[in-house]
C-alpha cells in the first residue's frame, strides 16, 4: 500500500535528479526515439483535463472556464454517489497511468516535469484504492467523511452557487434554476453515499455531529424564500437590466419553491440518517480506528504533506519545532512583563486584554475587517522590496457567513476566477471575537492574502503556459508551506517593528503550525484521543478554547491536511537558506521568489531540484 501511494513522490523524486539504473536506461531508450513534440503532450493532458472537469462542473463556474472550450457546465453538479466518486477516479487513475507511460518516451526536459507533475495531480484526484470511504473534492484530494462539520459538497456546492454563479443573462437565470433542481439530487447522492460508507463500518466520529447536524440544520431554518440561494439569486437579477420585473419575480419565486419543495425535504432525510449514526459513531476519533486507516493516513501523508517521512518522524520535528519557538515567545514575554505560568498560560492571559480585543458587535466586526484593509494595503507597498512579481487581482476581505461559521477554520482564502474577473477573498471567522485579539491578525493577513495564498495562487493561475490542471493545483505542502513561509518574510520586511505583541501573534502562529504536526500524528497515528489533542493544543498555542477545539474537529475530519504548512515553510527556508550560503552576495531574493512562484505550484522535490539548477547557473 505505501509503495503504491507513493508513486507520484517517486516521480517527482527521479525528476529531481535521483539517478538510478531504471531512470538510465529510460533515458538510453529516450534517445534512441524521435523527440516526442509539445503537441502530443498537450493533446494527452488536454483530454484528461477536460475528463476531469466534466466531471467537476462546480469547478469550472469557480474558474469561469470557456463553455466554448469545456462544453455546457453551468446546469450541472458534480455526482457525489459512490458510482459517481468511483468514475472520476477511475478516469484520473487511468489518466495518470498514461501520462506516467508517456515519460518513458523521448521528452524534452521542460515536457518531461510538465507530464510529470500533471501525474502527480491525477493520481491525487484518483484518491486511494484501498479506502473507499469519503469522497475526491477538488481541493483536497481524497477526504474521508463526505458529510461533516468543515467541508463536503453540502458545504461547498452552496458556497460556489451563492457567491460564484454568475448571473448576467435570463438563461444564467434557467441554468442556476436546474442547479438549485441538481443539488436537491446531489444531497440525495451524499445521502446514499453516507449510507454506502457506513455499510463498510465507515462513520464520521462522533464528536463531529454536534456541529455537523448544526449545519444541516440551520442550513434549512430560514423561510424558504429568505434562503441565501434565493435572495443572493434576488440580487442578481436585480443588477440584471435585460430582465423585467415580472419575469425577475418569477424566476426568484421557481428558486423558493426548489428550495422548499426539494432540497429542504432532501436535507431532511440526511439529517435523519445522519441522528441514527450518530448513536453508532466510533467515539475514537483517529482515521487508524477507520477500516484500512492506518494506510490511508500514509496515503495522506504523501499527497498533502507532500513528504516520505513517517508520522512517528513527523511528530517528533514537531516537538522539537514547539519547544524551539516556545523558548522565543517566552523571551518576548519576559522582556514585556508577562512572566508567570507557562508560555501557553500567558498567551491566554494576553488575548483576553480588552486592549487587544476589537468589540463583541457589528461595529466592532466592521472595524476589524477595515483594519485588515489597511495590512494589506500597507504590505502590498511594501512587497516590491522583496518581490519583482505582483499578482494584478485584487484581494478583498469578507467575514466569513454566520450559518457556517461554527465549524469553520480561523481564516480560508478563495482564488480569484482564471480571467481574473471575481478577485480573491480572504474570508475570516469573527464567531468568537476573543479568539481573533488584534496581534494576531498582522499574521493572519500575511498568511491568506499578501503576500500568502494570494500572491501564489493569483500568480500560479496567471501561467498560461502550464495548462489548466497546473494552475489549479492543489500541492498542499507547497501552498500552506508558502503561506506560513510568508509570514516569516512580513517579519523580514519589518511589519512587526516596534510590535512585540505582533511579533508575538506571529510566533504563536508558527508555534500553532508546529503543534499541529503533533496532534494530527498524534490523533491518527499514535491513537490520541480527542481530549489528549484539545489539551496539548490549548497549552502548546495559548488559542482561545473556542479556537482550540474547533482547530482539533478540522483536524479529525482532514487527516494529514495540517501537515502540509509546517513541512513545507521548513524546506522553503531550508532552501533559501542553502542559495544564500551557496551564493553569497549573487543572491537575489527577489530572483529566488520568482524561481518558487512563477514555475506554479508543484511537488517540493521538483522545487528543490529548481533551486540546485538556479545555484549552478547564477555561479557561473
Amino acid at each position: 500500500m505505501i509503495k503504491q501511494t507513493l508513486t507520484a513522490l517517486a516521480v517527482c523524486a527521479v525528476l529531481a535528479g535521483c539517478s538510478t539504473e531504471t531512470t538510465q536506461k529510460t533515458k538510453s531508450v529516450a534517445a534512441q526515439q524521435a523527440q516526442v513534440s509539445r503537441v502530443e503532450v498537450d493533446n494527452m493532458i488536454n483530454a484528461y483535463t477536460k475528463n476531469f472537469i466534466n466531471h467537476q462542473p462546480a469547478l469550472a463556474t469557480s474558474l469561469k472556464l470557456d463553455s466554448t472550450e469545456f462544453g455546457q457546465y453551468a446546469n450541472r453538479l458534480p455526482n457525489y454517489s459512490l458510482a459517481g466518486m468511483q468514475a472520476l477516479q477511475i478516469d484520473m487513475h487511468k489518466a495518470a497511468e498514461q501520462l506516467n507511460a508517456l515519460q518513458s518516451k523521448n521528452l524534452s526536459e521542460k515536457d518531461r516535469l510538465h507530464v510529470a507533475v500533471n501525474e502527480v495531480i491525477a493520481r491525487y484526484y484518483a484518491g486511494d484504492k484501498q479506502f473507499s470511504g469519503g469522497y475526491i473534492d477538488t481541493w483536497g484530494g481524497h477526504l474521508p467523511y463526505v458529510v461533516n462539520q468543515i467541508s463536503g459538497p453540502l458545504i461547498d456546492i452552496p458556497n460556489i452557487l451563492k457567491d460564484q454563479h454568475g448571473i448576467t443573462s435570463e438563461k444564467d437565470a434557467t441554468d442556476y434554476l436546474k442547479r438549485l433542481s441538481a443539488f436537491a439530487t446531489l444531497t440525495e447522492q451524499v445521502r446514499s453515499k453516507v449510507a454506502d460508507d457506513a455499510s463498510k463500518g465507515i462513520v464520521l466520529p462522533k464528536p463531529l455531529f454536534p456541529n455537523t447536524l448544526g449545519y444541516l440544520n440551520n442550513f434549512t431554518a430560514p423561510d424558504a424564500s429568505e434562503h441565501p440561494l434565493v435572495s443572493s439569486f434576488a440580487e442578481k437579477l436585480n443588477e440584471l437590466n435585460t430582465l423585467d420585473d415580472k419575469t425577475k419575480a418569477v424566476l426568484v419565486k421557481k428558486a423558493a419553491n426548489i428550495v422548499e419543495s426539494e432540497i429542504y425535504p432532501a436535507f431532511a432525510e440526511v439529517v435523519q440518517d445522519m441522528q441514527v449514526l450518530e448513536t453508532k459513531a466510533p467515539t475514537k476519533v483517529g482515521i487508524w480506528a477507520q477500516p484500512n486507516g492506518e494506510a490511508f493516513y500514509q496515503h495522506e501523508i504523501t499527497y498533502l504533506a507532500d513528504s516520505t517521512m513517517t508520522a512517528e518522524e513527523i511528530h517528533n520535528v514537531g516537538l522539537a519545532e514547539v519547544k524551539r519557538i516556545s523558548e522565543q515567545m517566552d523571551t518576548i514575554l519576559k522582556d514585556n512583563g508577562y512572566t508567570q505560568g507557562s508560555v501557553g498560560e500567558r498567551m491566554q492571559k494576553l488575548s483576553e486584554e480588552p486592549r487587544f480585543l476589537f468589540a463583541d458587535s457589528d461595529a466592532g466586526r466592521e472595524e476589524l475587517l477595515a483594519f485588515l484593509r489597511g495590512e494589506i494595503k500597507t504590505i502590498e507597498e511594501k512587497a516590491l522590496g522583496l518581490f519583482s512579481s505582483l499578482p494584478p487581482q485584487a484581494v478583498e476581505v469578507k467575514r466569513i457567513p454566520k450559518a457556517v461559521e461554527a465549524g469553520a477554520p480561523g481564516g480560508y482564502y478563495n482564488a480569484p476566477s482564471l480571467d481574473g474577473s471575481r478577485p480573491g477573498i480572504f474570508a475570516i471567522n469573527l464567531k468568537d471575537m476573543k479568539a481573533v485579539p488584534s496581534f494576531g491578525l498582522k499574521t493572519l493577513t500575511y498568511h491568506e492574502a499578501v503576500p500568502g495564498h494570494h500572491f501564489q495562487i493569483a500568480l500560479n493561475m496567471l501561467q498560461t503556459d502550464i495548462g489548466l490542471m497546473r494552475q489549479n493545483a492543489s500541492f498542499n505542502g507547497f501552498i500552506e508551506g508558502w503561506a506560513l513561509y510568508s509570514e516569516l518574510v512580513a517579519y523580514e520586511m519589518g511589519m512587526y517593528e516596534n510590535d512585540p505583541f505582533g511579533d508575538l501573534g506571529r510566533l504563536q502562529a508558527e508555534a500553532y503550525r508546529a503543534a499541529r504536526l503533533v496532534v494530527d500524528t498524534g490523533l491518527h497515528h499514535k491513537r490520541w484521543t480527542r481530549q489528549q489533542a484539545i489539551e496539548y493544543f490549548a497549552e502548546a498555542t495559548g488559542s482561545a478554547m473556542s479556537d482550540v477545539v474547533s482547530a482539533i474537529d478540522r483536524y479529525i475530519a482532514w487527516p494529514g491536511q495540517a501537515l502540509g504548512y509546517k513541512l513545507g515553510m521548513i524546506k522553503f527556508v531550508e532552501l533559501r537558506d542553502k542559495a544564500r550560503a551557496e551564493l553569497g552576495d549573487k543572491f537575489d531574493i527577489k530572483a529566488f521568489h520568482d524561481l518558487i512562484l512563477l514555475k506554479g505550484a508543484r511537488p517540493l522535490t521538483i522545487v528543490e531540484s529548481d533551486v540546485d539548477a538556479w545555484i549552478a547557473v547564477q555561479k557561473l
